[in-house]
């Protein structure tokens, strides 16, 4: 088996220290940064990710495997950063004002970390004026809202507003998702994208930085 096998194989297991260890040896042999991230990490959290999408996984092997993830990508940072590569976009997300629920959005910024994206987490309790200096401040090119409670829902219309009155509304995508979100509300306030799991929003995510 290849070093960058073993590396998406043992990330896949959630083994953070063996996925460092094998991610410093791959550099010690000669792999470029960019070919350990392309074809070590980031297949073996896609794997995951389609896993959690067929139900073939759940959360916690989840947030093991984005723990592992971290580890190998921790390592990899100073090495990508000395060969500039650079990563596939960048996107703000947060729960939105008046919500505190936080899982699914960390899921969320797992399974697009996991995909090569860079994410700004503006944390819970968030409002419109937040993700609005986010994109401004951090040159966000999507901007990803969560809500778990229907009383919170309504933020997310203030969200797709603040943009368009600012006359930036073309400039980013806007997605959302939660529990008591639907296709039919994210189209009625005028947002982007709506996915019912955190596996679909990372590639629709994809779909969009391309």
């Amino acid at each position: 088996m290849s070093i960058l096998s073993e590396i998406s194989e043992n990330l896949q297991k959630g083994k953070s220290k063996d996925v460092k260890a094998l991610v410093e040896q791959a550099v010690k042999d000669g792999l470029g940064a960019k070919q350990i991230l392309e074809e070590g990490l980031l297949p073996g959290m896609s794997v995951i990710g389609e896993k959690f999408k067929n139900n073939e996984v759940y959360v916690p092997e989840v947030l093991i495997a984005a723990r592992a993830m971290k580890a190998g990508t921790d390592t990899l940072n100073p090495y990508l950063k000395a060969d500039n590569v650079q990563p596939l976009g960048k996107i703000c997300i947060g729960t939105v004002k008046g919500d505190l629920h936080d899982i699914g959005k960390n899921l969320v910024k797992m399974m697009m970390e996991g995909k090569g994206i860079e994410v700004v987490d503006l944390g819970v309790n968030v409002g419109a004026e937040q993700f609005l200096a986010a994109v401004k401040e951090q040159d966000c090119t999507i901007v990803c809202c969560s809500a778990l409670l229907t009383t919170t829902m309504g933020v997310m219309k203030d969200v797709v507003d603040i943009f368009v009155k600012e006359g930036i509304r073309d400039k980013v995508k806007i997605m959302i998702g939660g529990a008591p979100i639907t296709q039919a509300y994210c189209e009625s306030i005028g947002a982007d994208g709506y996915t019912s799991d955190a596996a679909s929003a990372a590639d629709l995510a994809v779909e969009y930085l391309k």
